[in-house]
């Protein structure tokens, strides 16, 4: 096994001052959401196949002088999975993935939440490139007053809500006639969680309506996840006609956008609308995009889910595990009001 502490050399793409940046947002992650701090112990596994995670590596080596360094290229499976087994509870795990790491059937968050193991993954960095890995990194800006505050007053009003409307401009606007399920935070707060950490970046508040078939209307996309889980961005927004929590038209569609129609009615029959997320992350707006669908989900407005598939919330009607297929969709938001409380308005929320 080959355990790295030296300072990292950066390719000549890798800006230095984008290193400046991310270690001064990753120094504001570790003490304000994790409270790391020494004698924890910390391990740090990472790939140096493309920019941005060389840039991440070595702003970890500044902020966790004296943690464990591998290269998950340079060791074997059994290396990783044994350098897991010296940690103690409140130690910390660091995934720097350009891809996403496999170890056999190892679900890695997943066992080391087990083992009460903190953790801040970052999967999928060589989707981001170019200016899209500026735009990561100020994505991991951490404000806890910002997330927190806003978030903690996003979930009491969507707990206490009758109610909802999407104004997506030009006549198009996405009616919730119904109560919503409790709300979920996503705001790096882990004081009351069993599991700390998570997926990096973060930001986002999410429910969505105890009664499906209560949501009717129409909603305009300016993004959805294609098949490939990237960003697909159409030259004009699409838009969805709901009717009873189910997309049965589409205006304005694209060969791609109903290939992802196509995918979920051939296994799930119907197209349901499912997930209702408050996106946080101000780094990410409609015209700040970054490839990767599952880093874009945190953009600041409103994100929607197709497909019978959302862990979070059971439903009577479906069996947990039938859904196969989440697809995030991205909302054109005019303003969102919560009963008769407008939250989000000019691109902002307005709490």
């Amino acid at each position: 096994m080959r355990a790295n502490n030296a300072d990292s050399t950066l390719t000549s793409k890798t800006d230095s001052a984008a290193v400046d940046t991310a270690e001064q947002h990753l120094r504001d992650i570790l003490s304000f959401a994790f409270d790391h701090a020494h004698p924890q112990s910390a391990l740090v596994v990472f790939d140096t196949r493309c920019d941005l995670a060389l840039a991440l590596t070595a702003a970890y080596r500044r902020c966790l002088p004296n943690a464990t360094f591998l290269d998950f290229d340079e060791v074997s499976p059994q290396a990783v999975l044994a350098a897991f087994t010296l940690l103690a509870p409140s130690d910390l795990v660091v995934l720097i993935q350009s891809t996403n790491f496999r170890l056999e059937a190892f679900r890695i968050r997943v066992e080391l939440f087990k083992h009460a193991l903190k953790v801040i993954e970052h999967p999928h960095l060589a989707r981001m490139r170019g200016p899209e890995v500026l735009y990561y990194i100020d994505s991991l800006a951490y404000d806890p007053a910002y997330f927190r505050g806003v978030g903690n007053v996003l979930k009491v009003l969507i707990d206490r809500a009758q109610g909802g409307v999407i104004d997506s401009g030009c006549g198009a606007r996405l009616v919730f006639a119904s109560r919503f399920e409790l709300a979920k935070l996503n705001v790096g707060d882990y004081r009351q969680m069993k599991n700390i950490g998570g997926q990096f970046p973060i930001g986002e508040v999410f429910t969505e309506a105890r009664d499906l078939e209560a949501v009717n209307g129409q909603v305009r996309i300016f993004v959805f996840g294609d098949t490939a889980f990237m960003v697909n961005q159409p030259k004009t927004p699409i838009t969805l006609v709901v009717i009873k929590g189910q997309v049965t038209d589409v205006i304005d569609s694209t060969p791609e956008f109903e290939q992802v129609l196509a995918n979920i009615r051939a296994d799930e029959g119907v197209v349901w609308l499912r997930e209702l997320g408050f996106g946080m992350n101000r780094a990410f707006s409609k015209d700040r995009t970054v490839s990767d669908i599952g880093t874009f989900e945190r953009m600041c407005g409103i994100h929607l889910s197709l497909g019978a598939k959302h862990g979070s919330y059971g439903k009577p009607n479906f069996k947990r595990g039938d859904g196969r297929h989440h697809v995030d969709v991205f909302a054109v938001t005019e303003s969102v009001m919560l009963d008769n409380n407008v939250v989000y308005r000019n691109g902002a929320w307005q709490v």
